[in-house]
Order: C-alpha cells, then structure tokens, then sequence
C-alpha cells in the first residue's frame, strides 16, 4: 500500500452480545482506502455517555477523563507503528497494523524464543556438526541475554523488530561493566548474539540489521609459548608425584604434537596408523572444528606411547593416555611451572602454542604444513604464530646488536 495514502482512527461504541447487559463496547477503527480494521478496546460504557460527534467518552460522565487518555494512548500506538512500517519500508494496511498493535503478527517473533529454538537446534546436531564446548558457549551467551534484558528493560522477551543499534551497544556496555567480561570475551558473546540476529533477518523476522554501524574488533591477545630451553626444562624434570609426571608426559606430547586438551583425551590407538610415507602418523579429526589433522609421529610422542600402552586409570585399553579434567590438567600444570621454576601462567593450551613456535616454525617447518597439522581451517589462523616468532627472532637481533 502506497505509504502517503491517509490512515484514519476513530473510536466507536457497539451493543454488546449479551441482551443482559445494558453496557456498549468501545472499538477502535483503522481505516485506510477502502479497508478497514476494527479492534476492541475492552472498555465499555453506557450509550448515553458517548458523544458520538468527538468519538469520546462524555466529558461529564465519571471517569471519562480516564478512559479518553487510554483511547489516545492505543491512537498514538498505532500512528507510531504505522510510522515504523514506513520507516522500514514495510507493507502497510489497516489489518497489519490491527496484527501489530494486537502483536499477532506472523512475523512477531521475539528474541529469546529465537535463541533457545537455536540453542535445541544446536543440541541435537551435538557430535555431529557441533562440538560440546560449542553448545555450552552459546548456552553462556543465551543466559547473558537473559539476564540483560532483565537489567536493561526488566524484561523476560522481546520483539525482534525492536532491536536497534542500542540495544547492541548497551549489551556491550552491560557485559563488561556488569559481568565483568573483558574486551575480547564480550565481543564473543555479542558475535554469538548476532548470529541470532542473522537468523531473524534471513527469515524476515526482522527487516533491518541493527548491527549496519555496529564496529568492535577482537584484540589480538599475545599468545603465550615455551622456549626451546623451557620446554627442555619441563622434559628433564624430576617429579615423584605420580599425578604430576603423567600430566607432565600429556603435556609434553601436545608440545610435539600440537594437539589441543580434547583431541589428546579423545587420543586412541585407533589414531595412530602408518602415513603416507610408510611412518607412524597421528590421524583425527579435531573435535572443535571437525577438521582433519594428520600428524608425523615424532620421538617423543612416540616414546610416550609405548611408556602408557598398559597405564591403569585409563577409561578403556584403546585409549593413550589417563583421563583428566582439563580443570585438574592445568592446576597441575602450575604445580609443574613452579617446580621447573618457569616464571609462566602454563595453561595446557600453550603445548598446542609451543608445537607452532618453537618445536616446527623455529626449527624451518613451513607454515603451510603446520597449519594443516594444527588443522586450522584458515592459514591466516597459522600466520599468528609465524609473527610471534618473527617477534621472537627481532628481540634476539637487538641483543646481538648491542653485543656487537
């Protein structure tokens, strides 16, 4: 409908359906061309106190100064949805509007129930195309939302038309003065938000992105490695507590492998077979992004293996190594630093760093090969790794500068 045709609203009273009662109902009627809409307002007076010429409850009749404010309120209502149809360059007649202002649209989907329908989805293809670790981050987000809709508008749902540019900003604002959340962590939940917001506008759920002018970037956060001394340190070391030496082994087999927490526990010996080049390979799939990553066995691992092959505390013989929490791994893994007397936050992650730096792009293993043995589905991911070193190699130039 063209949007400069003119819309009408006035009120009206009707008999009521009951002969019992004396009492008439109030509608409110869209008009627009030669379409009309009716809608009750469920308020109800006496015939007598109508005054039919200005559409109004009589001035004189007791409590009309109430009710003619509400009939204002449900007209101004109206005006600014049809306002907003146009604005978003909507189709705009008098039933759509009547569906809007009753909020029973075919469209009028909200947020939350938007988000926990993903969420199911997510559910069901668990091991299949998403990875638990996944789930559980959009779960986090979900509940994050919750709860700001609570904070910012006390609110339980909300209509995804009413999305704008704001309520993003206000998100961000909420999740790192409220949750606490850093800068890169908030921008993960709102990326999880948006993909919400995506799969509103993909089914026309929502007619414009509130997220056009939205613009925040991930900070590139140092990724964290073990030198070729430090890692020698943690080899050699002399442990005599049984938990620790095995943690020790598990992380000292990722340092050479450059596989992360679960692709390790997930480790049988149905992933080690002969490779291309007639030697033992590690052969998985990694458990975060389904992607192939097919590994040269070196002598390290290979040594390790051999030494867990019958290792009781395993959960089945198949298995490689014993079954830890990625939790109890890295609070044994401070225990560890600090017997190696390594001043360094070990996280088990930095084996998977440490594999990249120090163990193939120090020692001339192309990138392109690592990327494919780290099993990243982008090289740009790999070149992260290759700048840390360079970094690295920059430091070491200056030292021998000064020397010179």
């Amino acid at each position: 409908m063209n949007p400069f045709v003119p819309i009408t609203i006035s009120f009206l009273i009707r008999k009521s359906k009951s002969e019992l009662d004396k009492e008439y109902l109030i509608y409110i009627r869209i008009a627009m061309e030669n379409e009309r809409a009716e809608i009750s307002t469920g308020r109800s007076i006496n015939k007598d106190d109508w005054d039919n010429k200005a559409g109004k409850v009589n001035i004189k009749r007791k409590g009309a100064v109430q009710i003619n404010k509400f009939l204002d309120v449900l007209k101004n209502k109206i005006y600014d949805h049809h306002t907003e149809m146009i604005k978003n360059d909507e189709y705009v007649t008098a039933k759509k509007l009547k569906e809007r202002l009753l909020g029973t649209e075919e469209n009028h989907r909200k947020l939350i129930e938007t988000f926990e329908y993903h969420n199911a989805q997510m559910k069901n293809l668990l091991g299949i195309t998403y990875s638990l670790g996944t789930i559980k981050k959009y779960n986090t987000a979900l509940k994050h939302t919750k709860n700001f809709l609570q904070h910012q508008y006390k609110l339980k749902d909300i209509p995804l038309r009413q999305i704008k540019y704001s309520f993003i900003t206000d998100f961000e604002n909420y999740l790192k003065s409220i949750k606490k959340c850093n800068h890169n962590s908030t921008l993960k939940y709102i990326r999880n938000f948006r993909k919400i917001i995506n799969i509103a506008i993909k089914n026309e759920w929502l007619t414009r992105d509130p997220f056009l002018k939205y613009q925040a970037k991930i900070i590139p956060v140092k990724r964290e490695y073990l030198t070729k001394e430090e890692l020698s340190q943690i080899e050699n070391l002399k442990i005599s507590i049984k938990r620790l030496d095995v943690v020790r082994d598990m992380f000292v087999f990722a340092c050479y492998s450059g596989l992360a927490y679960i692709d390790i526990s997930n480790l049988s010996k149905n992933n080690i077979r002969i490779g291309i080049d007639g030697n033992l390979w590690i052969i998985m799939e990694r458990e975060k992004t389904k992607t192939p990553s097919n590994i040269p066995l070196l002598p390290k691992p290979h040594e390790l293996i051999k030494k867990y092959s019958d290792f009781p505390g395993k959960r089945t013989e198949d298995y490689i190594f014993p079954a830890f929490s990625n939790q109890k791994l890295n609070a044994y893994l401070k225990e560890i630093v600090d017997l190696a007397s390594i001043d360094k936050n070990l996280t088990f992650h930095i084996a998977r760093h440490t594999f990249a730096t120090t163990v193939t792009l120090a020692n001339g293993v192309p990138i392109e090969s690592i990327s494919s043995m780290l099993g990243h589905k982008s090289i740009r991911t790999t070149q992260i790794y290759s700048k840390v070193v360079n970094e690295k190699v920059s430091k070491d130039m200056k030292k021998l500068k000064k020397k010179l």
